[in-house]
Parts: structure tokens; C-alpha cells; sequence
């Protein structure tokens, strides 16, 4: 016994049963019922109509066989060292209390500000022993910007 599908719901279309619609350019189309030849005519898209078989299969429903879950992967976590810095170092650094580790923050933030000091005191007597000497600088002159970049001197124009 040879059965046909139904071109827009997709069930079985038995011997006797049915209706044939060929359409102008020869295509020939089945259907179970006038129903579905209905939906057909009037364009409906048989995906979003919940009784057919595409709507079913869209929609994974009745699916016999079950499928199994798919694994998650847990990310695994590992340390490595970074240039510069081996993993005992790092180890090290990341078990000091967090007091201990302000405590150094707070000394070293202490050191580079000294440091930061006493270079612009060494500036500024250096500034004072080229000013006592009579040199100036281009720093030292007052020059407009665009003097600095080359322009002129601007000179009064005299009026008439």
C-alpha cells in the first residue's frame, strides 16, 4: 500500500482519502483534508499552525528517543607565573595579611614621594644657579607660544 505526505500539514495521505490540487505552472500538490488544502490556499506557514508535523518538529514535541544532556565543562582554574614574577613570589605576595600589605603600600607611596621631592628641589637649584649666572634658556625668556613655534614677533602696525 503506497501512501502520500500532505504538502502542508506533513501527515500520512492513505489510499481513497485525500484531495489533488495541481496549481497553474503544473505543481502538484496533497492534502489530507480540506482543511489543510484551506490553511494552504489561504498562504498560512505551517511552522507557526501547532498541529502539523513541521510545527512539531520546530518545536522539538514528541520526540521519542531522549536525548542526552549535554556535559557543562567547568573551567579549571590554574596559576602561572607572570614575567617577572615566579608563582612562589606570587604565592608569597597573596597570603601577607592585608594589614602588612597597606602597611608596605603606604611606605613605599611615603619613599616616592621623597624621592619625587627631593628631584624637583634639585631642579629648582639648578633653575637658581643658571638664573645667578646670568644664562637664560628658552624656558627662561618669556616668548609667546607661537613665538616658541618660530612665528614673527608681532609688531604694532602704526595707523593713518
Amino acid at each position: 500500500m503506497r501512501t502520500e505526505i500532505d504538502s502542508f500539514s506533513g501527515n500520512r495521505i492513505y489510499p481513497g482519502r485525500g484531495k489533488l490540487y495541481v496549481r497553474g505552472d503544473s505543481k502538484v500538490f496533497r492534502f489530507v483534508s480540506s482543511k489543510s488544502a484551506s490553511l494552504f490556499l489561504q498562504r498560512k506557514n505551517p511552522r507557526r499552525i501547532a498541529w502539523t508535523v513541521l510545527y512539531r518538529r520546530m518545536h522539538k514535541k514528541g520526540v521519542t528517543e531522549e536525548v542526552s544532556k549535554k556535559r557543562t565543562r567547568r573551567t579549571v582554574k590554574h596559576q602561572r607565573a607572570i614575567v617577572g614574577a615566579s608563582l612562589e613570589v606570587i604565592k608569597e605576595k597573596r597570603s601577607i595579611r592585608p594589614e602588612a600589605r597597606k602597611a608596605a603600600r603606604s611606605e613605599s607611596i611615603a619613599l616616592a614621594k621623597e624621592k619625587k621631592k627631593a628631584d624637583d628641589a634639585k631642579k629648582k637649584a639648578e633653575k637658581a644657579k643658571l638664573a645667578a649666572a646670568g644664562k637664560t634658556t628658552a624656558a627662561g625668556a618669556k616668548f609667546s607660544k607661537q613665538q616658541m613655534k618660530g612665528a614673527a614677533p608681532k609688531v604694532a602696525a602704526h595707523s593713518r
